[in-house]
């Protein structure tokens, strides 16, 4: 399950429907959220 923001109203909605549209204004463009773990890999 992923989270998504819509670019226009900045909402944060946590899964898509069929339909790809923000429940709110109707905007169809949206940027999927990064995870707030930080994944920290050693040099070799």
């Amino acid at each position: 399950m992923a989270t998504f923001k819509c670019l226009k109203c900045r909402t944060v909605i946590d899964e898509t429907e069929e339909r790809v549209r923000c429940p709110f204004c109707g905007y169809r463009i949206f940027v999927k959220m990064r995870p707030t773990v930080i994944k920290r890999v050693q040099a070799r």
